[in-house]
């Protein structure tokens, strides 16, 4: 019997050693195709890569154009254009998607603005944009992925040596977290450091850091709200404060700093990426606007509208239509004289703060639009979303660029802003921009969309540039029922974008 015995275990080590070869033959190779296929990208035009991660399935995105290679900006970076970057460079999807330069400002002129990318397209160039080198986008705003790396095809992932992989926890309760601000000319402003019991002070790694975190520091320091949130070594960096947290990551109404996930603090990990010498950095204001959508407005002019492309010329140039539409542009002859479906409404944003709220570009940075006729103040002011009861988006529109103004105020409240003859923009406390149904833009491409009920997602401000007090009334949130000929929006409430 022993014998039988021996056999049997003979041959099941023999079958895990072949196995065990057998995953370690196709990781190579699975490896060996993905370095192939960069090289080959490479060498092309609209080829891309990964720079400033700490493996080749993440970091910053380059795009070549023109045997040059360009960053990619952030505005509406999410995770469509994500998952085209991963499957373009051979990975095998998309873990995360990165803003704000997450690993380091753009070294090079950005490429490529606004993308507007559906999800089908092969390369990241397939997916519509501004045009080759039109921006107006800060090194700060660089556009980054982390990619599932190829190992992942053969065994589930177990444990990464890069720390931004790791979970991200609150600090322990054990652990008291002490919060100041250092190296400011005053004591609303400056780098922000943080001191774990009775330990040194240091300063916070600053990847990912925006107004989010930022506002929770002032919130905290009760030094009203951000103003700014930086990430910099103005008020000095790692040289003069070497960093204690890492992977900093609030909602943005925490009262504390210590309420927001971070790397573990417990096993010590930091994880930094880029220079150094950026660390976290804050200026507080006890005055902030406050944009509230109003989305009775929404409810009440919701309607649907067939358009020929004759009339849409405009919003053609402004990214206002879906990929379809510009397939049928370039390929058929008569394209002027199709059709395209859109949902209509009226969207006003109402400023409930004690600040004007005013456009992140500075005045001389605002781009003339020879076709609307007015300056383009901010790259993305709205968003317009559909998504289908499984929560995945299957429509999305945008004001790509915008013309703020004080269309209506309360009463006793002048108007200040007003966009014509290069006039200031911005909204004034206690005034609304209202956005008209019939103006271009103002609208969802749904021409391609099934009959059926979905959910209508309206947001301003959506990517938390321009500082707010807060930015859970940022969106609406409603029903939508879309049948062959009318549509109904109902039942919308208040939430963040």
């Amino acid at each position: 019997m022993w014998r039988y015995l021996l056999l049997i275990s003979c041959c099941c080590h023999l079958a895990a050693a072949v196995l065990h070869q057998t995953l370690q033959d196709a990781r190579q190779e699975q490896q060996q195709l993905v370095r192939r296929y960069s090289k080959t990208l490479h060498k092309e035009e609209g080829a891309i890569r990964l720079v400033g991660g700490d493996a080749e399935y993440e970091g910053n995105v380059e795009v070549l154009h023109n045997h040059k290679w360009g960053a990619v900006c952030d505005d509406e970076w999410d995770a469509s254009e994500g998952e085209i970057v991963c499957r373009q460079l051979g990975f095998l999807g998309l873990r995360r998607y990165t803003h704000s330069g997450y690993f380091g400002p753009a070294k090079r002129r950005y490429w490529m603005d606004n993308l507007y990318c559906e999800g089908h397209e092969l390369e990241l160039t397939q997916c519509h944009f501004e045009g080759w080198g039109i921006n107006d986008c800060e090194p700060s705003e660089a556009a980054g992925v982390i990619c599932y790396p190829p190992a992942d095809l053969v065994r589930p992932p177990i444990a990464y040596s890069d720390a931004r992989l790791l979970p991200k926890y609150p600090i322990h309760p054990s652990s008291r977290l002490y919060v100041r601000l250092a190296g400011g000319r005053y004591a609303s402003e400056g780098r922000v450091e943080v001191r774990l019991n009775g330990q040194r002070w240091g300063s916070i790694c600053a990847d990912g850091w925006s107004l989010l975190e930022a506002n929770v520091v002032c919130r905290q320091l009760d030094l009203g709200y951000a103003r700014e949130a930086f990430q910099t070594d103005y008020f000095g960096g790692a040289n003069v404060s070497r960093p204690m947290l890492s992977g900093s990551e609030c909602y943005g109404n925490e009262t504390e700093l210590a309420d927001c996930l971070h790397h573990d603090h417990l096993q010590g990990i930091v994880s930094c990426h880029g220079n150094r010498q950026h660390v976290a950095a804050v200026i507080c204001d006890y005055r902030s606007p406050d944009l509230v959508v109003d989305f009775y407005e929404i409810e009440q002019t919701a309607h649907l509208e067939d358009r020929p492309m004759l009339l849409m010329q405009c919003a053609m140039e402004e990214n206002c239509v879906s990929n379809e539409a510009y397939q049928i542009q370039r390929d058929d002859p008569s394209w002027r004289y199709q059709t395209r479906r859109l949902l209509k409404f009226t969207a006003a944003a109402i400023n409930a703060g004690n600040a004007d709220f005013r456009p992140i570009k500075d005045k001389s940075q605002w781009e003339w639009h020879m076709c609307h006729m007015h300056y383009h103040s901010m790259e993305v002011f709205a968003t317009f979303d559909i998504y289908d009861q499984q929560g995945r988006k299957v429509a999305q529109g945008h004001k790509a660029s915008f013309c703020l103004e004080d269309s209506n105020c309360l009463p006793g409240v002048p108007k200040k802003y007003n966009c014509a003859n290069y006039g200031d923009q911005g909204i004034s406390v206690n005034c609304s921009d209202v956005y008209l149904y019939n103006l271009d833009c103002q609208w969802v491409d749904i021409t391609e969309l099934p009959a059926g009920s979905y959910i209508l997602k309206i947001a301003i401000n959506p990517e938390f540039k321009v500082a707010e007090m807060s930015y859970d009334n940022n969106a609406a949130i409603c029903d939508l029922f879309y049948s062959e000929s009318y549509a109904r929006v109902d039942n919308c409430r208040l939430s963040r974008p």
